[in-house]
């Protein structure tokens, strides 16, 4: 087969061993095979043990035909290759088993949600293209670890059509993700009609181009990438102004929670509130407590819990939601919230004494309480973002855990008996530009780790978001999704229990099947090489190529690589400083980001010999709402205290910025590798000179300098904002071994 004969070329994920003969995301909990295989053709056909499973034959037949190209076709009577029975028995409605024999392929399923789970694995075990196939003979008896397999996709900030909703949900389905989290509503665009309210959609589904559309066309531009335009059809004129937006109508809606039942996945609404409802009160001013829609100091401003008027609407929009989607949840959102003005406005002060509050962050949770309570009269379960927790929960409300600086949310929920569902920012969070080990990360987390058996068990499942800020076409959603998609779906499945290298295998045959059918996909890191790279005399040029399918060129004289820029074939020797770009190119011609790297000639840095003050490190906080490190320095210094090493204060609360100062010695002459990781902007300058720039505001990402230095004492300065309500800062340095980056913890100041 091909995809047998493509694990024998790729070094990189360590294939030549490969213990796995047949490559399926998520891999089943119990599979084995046997000697020989079971050929299905072009007119090979699938039958039923019960006329209710019509459908499911149906659906398989459409499934195999679009995503593989064999052609099947349903039997109703007599010996078919292909029998779909009900009967296994499993706790996991969506359990099934599957025997590949001489005798055909018997799938029985605990319930239909169980043999549509077997359509996914029978999709990858047949290739594209093709109009005949072997399939070893195995046997699988598998189910899902978590009922709760999500997959989020933020439509607000960039809209996508329902045909496109609709691909997303057959890659879910392809990989058993069983939860669509359809976030409709934002700051930034109102995307589900509302019959009772139509100017929600008349004024909040179209706006000037803002800010994020901008950084999408500037994007566009400096990465020469086409996936960050903004697609011509969600673009209209009105009175000589751009304008951006789109909405579903209740019929479209209907029509993707149809289609996502076919393929076994729930659709879960959430139209966010009361914070990030400026689309909404852009329609109806009264619904903010300052009677119009702009921006907070943070966020935007709120929605007015203390007028009845708001509440009625939040419940009437909710209602007509309610109608739409037949399943158990909805989520309110309720993240974010800039409560500055429910401080000032007597209505929410009001509600504040009546209801015998504490104070706005209870009427937060008085809000939350109050919709859940209308959620339960509509037989609906309520889901809210980890902030939900802040004021007290009610017994029945989920919390969906994303704030990683939030450790104790779900150890106090799951204690608590409320159900958790776990999407972590730092490894959850597909909109994040992908690291050197974000893959690896993402496959390694497990929600349950630390828990005891009682909070365990109210872990409900895991899910992976996708925010759209600079997301705006279907291609740039695939390459922000996949790899990371394949982690997720593995530790929804079966909690990544097959080993990394395993998995690694797994994922670089699944690659097969992304270029087969045109998917957008992120390259996986080019290595070899720091964003400063230091040397004294010479240094080899080295990049590890990572795909066979994969071409790398680069340039020298700032411009981006293009198709006829030079190869890289093999190492070779730089003797003076030189700016690199890299860029890798996919077999179709598709570029992918620039790589910038400098490999920088130059002496020994002079090791300090003045007199220490004492221990530790000196850091200074400031009250800084900066988006550049430069900028730190210019607001208010709130306090200066010392630490043991560069890393995030135990007691930091966020947005601040923070700027650390201390020496730090090294026993020999030698270049030197060092770490800046962040959650937002940072900068590390060793001597004076800048060693690491990972400046502006990102998600977690971690870039890697160097530096030439003498032996002895050498000054560190460490500088970082952050713009949320916590993050992840740290600075290591690479030991002499070179085994690894370990943590800095002896300073003096």
């Amino acid at each position: 087969m091909k995809k047998a004969f493509l694990l024998l070329l790729l070094p990189f994920f360590c294939l030549a061993q490969a213990p796995y003969r047949v490559s399926i995301i998520p891999k089943p909990q119990n599979i084995t095979f046997n000697e020989g295989g079971f050929v299905l053709k072009n007119g090979s056909t699938v039958g039923v043990t019960d006329p209710s499973l019509a459908p499911l034959a149906n659906y398989l037949v459409a499934t195999i035909a679009k995503e593989n190209g064999l052609d099947l076709k349903v039997e109703k009577s007599g010996k078919t290759d292909i029998t779909l029975s009900l009967g296994y028995k499993s706790e996991k409605s969506e359990a099934y088993k599957m025997d590949v024999s001489s005798n055909g392929i018997a799938i029985s399923g605990a319930s239909p949600a169980g043999i549509l789970m077997s359509v996914a694995t029978l999709q990858q075990l047949i290739p594209v293209g093709v109009s005949q196939t072997k399939i070893q003979f195995l046997k699988i008896e598998d189910y899902p670890r978590y009922n709760y397999r999500g997959a989020h996709l933020d439509v607000s900030r960039h809209f996508y059509s329902e045909e496109e909703v609709k691909h997303f949900l057959d890659l879910m389905a392809r990989y058993k993700l069983n939860k669509f989290h359809w976030h409709l509503t934002d700051d930034q665009g109102w995307r589900i009609e509302i019959k009772k309210y139509p100017l929600l959609t008349e004024k909040g589904a179209w706006r000037k181009l803002n800010s994020q559309d901008r950084d999408c066309i500037k994007l566009s531009k400096e990465q020469d990438n086409s996936d960050f335009k903004l697609p011509k059809e969600h673009l209209k004129i009105v009175d000589n102004d751009t304008l951006y937006g789109g909405f579903y109508t209740q019929e479209q809606i209907k029509n993707v929670v149809k289609y996502a039942k076919e393929r076994g996945i729930d659709v879960l609404p959430e139209i966010d509130m009361p914070g990030h409802f400026m689309a909404a009160i852009i329609g109806y001013p009264y619904l903010s407590c300052k009677g119009a829609a702009h921006m907070g100091t943070i966020f935007s401003d709120p929605l007015c819990v203390g007028n009845n008027e708001s509440l009625k609407l939040a419940k009437g929009i909710y209602t007509e939601v309610a109608g739409l989607f037949p399943y158990e949840y909805m989520h309110l959102g309720a993240d974010e919230v800039e409560r500055t003005n429910w401080t000032a406005c007597p209505k929410c002060q009001a509600k504040v004494k009546k209801e015998h509050l504490k104070g706005v962050e209870e009427l937060q949770a008085w809000f939350v309480h109050d919709m859940e309570k209308h959620f339960n009269k509509l037989g609906k379960k309520l889901i809210g973002w980890d902030e939900i927790l802040d004021g007290g929960l009610s017994p029945t409300a989920t919390i969906m855990w994303w704030r990683n600086w939030a450790p104790k949310a779900i150890p106090t929920a799951t204690e608590q008996g409320n159900k958790v569902i776990a999407s972590p920012c730092f490894e959850m969070y597909f909109d994040l530009l992908e690291g050197p080990t974000s893959l690896e990360s993402a496959y390694k987390y497990d929600p349950l780790k630390g828990l005891t058996p009682k909070q365990a068990k109210n872990v409900i499942g895991l899910q992976g978001n996708l925010w759209a800020e600079t997301v705006p076409t279907v291609r740039r959603a695939e390459h922000q999704y996949f790899p990371r998609y394949f982690a997720l779906s593995e530790g929804a499945w079966n909690g990544g229990k097959n080993g990394w290298e395993e998995f690694r295998s797994r994922v670089a045959n699944e690659i097969e099947y992304l270029d087969a059918k045109k998917i957008n996909y992120r390259v996986p890191n080019l290595t070899g090489f720091n964003d400063l790279n230091v040397f004294t005399d010479n240094e080899t040029v080295t990049v590890n190529n990572i795909l066979p399918n994969i071409i790398v060129r680069y340039t020298t004289d700032g411009s981006i690589p293009q198709a006829t820029s030079t190869r890289y074939i093999a190492p070779f020797t730089v003797n003076e400083t030189t700016k690199f770009n890299f860029r890798s190119f996919r077999s179709d011609g598709s570029g992918s980001e620039v790589y910038k790297a400098e490999f920088r000639k130059e002496s020994y840095s002079k090791a300090y010999e003045g007199v220490f003050a004492g221990e530790g490190i000196i850091v200074k906080e400031y009250d800084s709402k900066s988006k550049k490190c430069a900028d730190i320095k210019n607001s208010k210094l709130v306090k200066e205290y010392k630490s043991e090493s560069m890393e995030m204060p135990k007691d930091f609360k966020g947005y601040a910025g923070l700027i650390f100062e201390g020496y730090f010695e090294v026993k020999s002459d030698g270049v030197y590798t060092f770490e800046l990781a962040s959650n937002d902007g940072s900068m590390l300058y060793v001597d004076g000179a800048m060693v690491i720039d990972n400046d502006g505001p990102h998600g977690n990402k971690a870039k890697t300098g160097q530096k030439a230095l003498a032996k002895g004492w050498h000054k560190m300065t460490a500088e970082y904002f952050d713009l949320d309500s916590g993050g992840n800062f740290s600075v290591k340095i690479k030991s002499v071994d070179d085994k690894g980056f370990m943590m800095m913890n002896h300073f003096k100041n």
